[in-house]
């Protein structure tokens, strides 16, 4: 069925597709339709972070950015699904176009630009569905407005860890996508350690005002120099933060057999930043404490590619680009081979 719905998406334009496939989603997935995705999937359980989670196979942020489908995803067998990225406004993103499909790299360039509805609707549309029976792990993944100074984004993070911290069973941090400017600055020097420090301060704030720890992961890019990573895993450690998800998508375009929209600008997820995505893990599992974990995300197109990535170190791993080509029984077929 996968197949033919495919062929019809993808035959309109990229984010169109992706708009009429949520829709479809977040419309039916009540309804006896949702027989066409919804699929038993082993139980593979695994604790990370002091929380367990049925399979070790999660969505990816920038799927759902509004938390519209999460009951649709947690029917197709998801052990996990992270929304966002929200930011404290709401904001339309960069100009369209903006998403294209490489089809003959299994890969996908976005440059969206943190395009939601801000924060305040994603929390009600997290509440609606914790309050129909939603009891899956939920990731909220945050970032910054981009008109909001860098010197500022602090408090654009703060806002929004306040607003979703009730809700969400851990929180993202996102300062690696390539589409907002001066995002990936945060990755770096005191720039760093001072986000890190002060979103933890405001974590153990949150902690005894709700009586509940939630964890805090930080997403980084995929274009790190050893050096760089090694730099860092040492801020995570004196940092105590709780995970990293390795790796948002990357600015590289090596070895793309479409040349034709190698050169649109933006961010490049799928099959061709597999081996750059693992080679991340890897250093980063060398130089981070044993007790930090890595969630593995990057070309994840088969359960071999999944399972390098736990082999480099990850506890947990995210599809994004590999479910757009596959389907949902791409999740099912990677849990059954865990």
């Amino acid at each position: 069925m996968y197949s033919l719905v495919k062929s019809w998406l993808f035959k309109q334009d990229a984010e169109r597709s992706h708009d009429l496939a949520l829709g479809m989603l977040q419309r039916f997935s009540r309804t006896p339709l949702a027989l066409f995705w919804r699929q038993r999937v082993p139980s593979r359980p695994v604790t990370v972070m002091g929380i367990t989670f049925d399979n070790p196979v999660g969505l990816a942020a920038g799927l759902d950015k509004n938390a519209r489908c999460i009951h649709a995803f947690s029917q197709m067998g998801f052990g996990f699904i992270e929304v966002g990225t929200v930011t404290p406004k709401p904001q339309p993103g960069n100009a369209k176009p903006r998403l294209f499909r490489l089809t003959r790299d299994q890969a996908i360039i976005n440059r969206m630009g943190f395009n939601n509805d801000g924060v305040e609707a994603l929390v009600e549309q997290v509440k609606a569905t914790r309050s129909k029976g939603f009891g899956g792990v939920l990731g909220i993944n945050i970032g910054k407005n981009k008109t909001t100074e860098e010197a500022d984004a602090l408090d654009d993070y703060c806002q929004c860890l306040d607003k979703v911290y009730p809700w969400a069973d851990y929180v993202t941090i996102n300062i690696s996508s390539p589409n907002t400017p001066g995002l990936r600055n945060f990755q770096h020097g005191d720039a760093l350690d001072n986000l890190l420090s002060g979103l933890k301060q405001r974590q153990a704030e949150l902690t005894e005002q709700h009586g509940q720890y939630v964890p805090l992961v930080v997403k980084i890019a995929p274009d790190l120099s050893a050096s760089e990573i090694s730099t860092m895993a040492a801020a995570f450690n004196r940092t105590g933060i709780d995970g990293v998800i390795a790796t948002n998508t990357t600015l590289s375009r090596d070895g793309l057999q479409d040349q034709t929209l190698a050169g649109e600008a933006g961010g490049l997820s799928g099959h061709p930043v597999r081996l750059p995505s693992t080679k991340v893990i890897k250093t980063l599992r060398q130089h981070l404490d044993q007790h930090i974990p890595i969630i593995g995300v990057g070309g994840i197109d088969s359960a071999e590619s999944a399972q390098e990535k736990l082999s480099a170190g990850a506890s947990l791993v995210q599809v994004y680009t590999g479910f757009i080509y596959q389907g949902p029984k791409f999740v099912k077929n990677i849990v059954q081979a865990l």
